[in-house]
């Protein structure tokens, strides 16, 4: 249903009046509520799984479909269920279904039209099953009993490679037209860009095993530039399926919100109550500084499910299912609401049981800066997550990065102290505005003396900011940079995954001539 949302523009009724039956042409009606599984959850069989796997790629009916090896890792008779069913759907629908497949049965070899066997980039034979078997013979090689015709020429490849080169030799004269022919199909294969290489194209192997008339080919793609949905559309659809993911994803979910809880419980009692002196001053701002660790540090074991989503993003962008934009878009939203439930969770026991600025207020901006946190954190992870190859590379990057924001974020060293030509690093620590933000909601306007000497107070909070630098000015400038660091690393990772994992149409178009 979800890749019918994506592909087809139709009303609801009628988009799963069609979903259920392309579920009925497969054969899952009595798997159709199941959960598909994965290595912890056991789901489906292997060949119903493939059946599912087929049924996404074709609920938009296309014209040619091409299929890596459905048959891998099946059982004979579920491998002969997919080929039968493809079979069907090729003679019911029209389509072209082209397949690669490897030791096919002989029940299985008997369904297919033609053959094109292939070894180390080269065509040794194109052309129906009893044209092999003919080809096998004229080499001088007598099929055993009891084994097909396919699975015999793949036994004997080098043989057939090397036989192959003589009789093309031989057979080549007699593939070359006539002068005028030649040279109106010269100026085709050079208008639609074909290798001049000397081998044989997939064009010139099907006129020779003549499978296509010669009069239908056509050189020309039409590309459908359009997408079914609006951007709109797209984004409430992969949102809806992100949330689902999330949901069902049970141990990281529920790992994270009693992380989250126990956290700030724990905080709370270590920080119990805090003094409004100079001693209970510096240690919130010890507590300040490892909240920010925590929050930052924390968040690296969401990297393999971006990893992971990265891969489907890869496969359903490449066939024009939606635009990556849309994913960016649905992807940093579906976290808002379930960033700002661990904010929430962490927050709430940790700002009243330390006694940090009882103003409401003052309470409301401390939770804004957790969930911008926890929001930057997600932004980052998910940026590193389209640039790195895997999640070690990633998991040290992440963490190498953190660190390095940490060291300059003015908690080890003052600002004036860092050397001119490491200042820049200050700037664009993400620990560094959250950490301003945090002293500033704490300490201004809040009235608190932190030292006396005979009853006068000598050092009040808001002299303590003045000494660092800080004023209410830069309460909400705070917040506006870390709101620009999230779109900034949001909108890298979408640029990183437009121009990196998504050719464009013009290369396709290249790629498949």
């Amino acid at each position: 249903m979800f890749s019918a949302k994506l592909r087809l523009r139709l009303p609801r009724d009628q988009l799963s009046s069609k979903v259920k039956s392309l579920m009925h042409e497969l054969g899952l009606d009595h798997v159709a509520m199941a959960r598909v599984g994965d290595d912890r959850v056991r789901g489906i069989s292997g060949g119903e799984r493939r059946r599912v796997s087929i049924g996404v790629d074709v609920i938009h009916d296309p014209e040619v479909l091409i299929l890596d090896e459905p048959t891998s890792g099946l059982d004979s008779t579920s491998a002969l269920q997919i080929i039968d069913m493809l079979k069907l759907m090729a003679e019911t629908r029209g389509q072209t279904i082209i397949l690669s497949i490897h030791q096919p049965g002989f029940r299985i070899v008997k369904l297919f039209n033609s053959v094109l066997l292939m070894a180390n980039g080269s065509v040794l034979h194109h052309g129906t099953v009893d044209q092999l078997g003919v080809s096998l013979r004229t080499m001088g090689m007598q099929l055993p009993l009891h084994v097909n015709v396919v699975e015999f020429a793949m036994e004997s490849i080098d043989i057939v490679q090397q036989q192959g080169k003589v009789l093309q030799q031989e057979i080549q004269p007699q593939l070359l037209l006539s002068s005028s022919t030649r040279k109106s199909q010269q100026k085709k294969v050079e208008e639609a860009g074909e290798s001049r290489s000397g081998k044989f194209t997939l064009q010139q192997l099907f006129q020779q095993s003549k499978v296509v008339d010669e009069e239908s080919i056509g050189f020309e793609f039409d590309f459908p530039l359009g997408f079914a949905n609006s951007r709109l559309q797209e984004t409430l659809i992969l949102s809806h399926r992100f949330s689902k993911n999330i949901f069902r994803t049970k141990e990281l979910f529920a790992c994270r919100t009693i992380q989250m809880l126990i956290s700030g419980l724990v905080l709370g009692s270590i920080f119990y109550n805090l003094k409004d002196d100079l001693v209970g001053a510096e240690e919130r701002v010890g507590l300040f500084a490892f909240i920010l660790t925590f929050l930052l540090s924390c968040t690296t074991e969401a990297l393999p499910i971006f990893l992971q989503e990265r891969e489907i993003l890869m496969k359903e962008t490449s066939c024009g299912s939606y635009r990556i934009s849309s994913y960016s878009i649905a992807n940093g939203i579906v976290y808002l609401p379930f960033l700002l439930i661990l904010a929430i969770l962490f927050t709430v026991p940790l700002y009243w049981l330390v006694g940090l600025n009882p103003n409401f207020m003052a309470f409301m901006h401390f939770l804004l800066l957790i969930w911008l946190i926890l929001y930057t954190a997600n932004s980052v992870v998910v940026c590193f997550s389209a640039l790195v190859p895997n999640f070690i590379v990633g998991n040290s990057v992440i963490s190498g990065v953190m660190g390095s924001f940490f060291l300059f974020s003015g908690y080890f060293i003052s600002k004036n102290g860092i050397p001119n030509y490491w200042i820049f690093m200050h700037y664009i620590s993400l620990f560094k505005y959250p950490f301003e933000g945090f002293l500033i909601n704490e300490f201004s306007n809040s009235g608190k003396c932190l030292e006396y000497m005979f009853g006068k107070c000598m050092v009040s909070a808001e002299d303590l900011l003045k000494e660092e630098g800080y004023g209410e000015d830069g309460k909400w400038r705070n917040v506006v940079i870390m709101v620009c660091f999230i779109l900034f690393y949001r909108f890298i990772s979408y640029a990183i995954l437009r121009f990196r994992y998504c050719p464009s149409i013009s290369s396709l178009r290249a790629s498949l001539v």
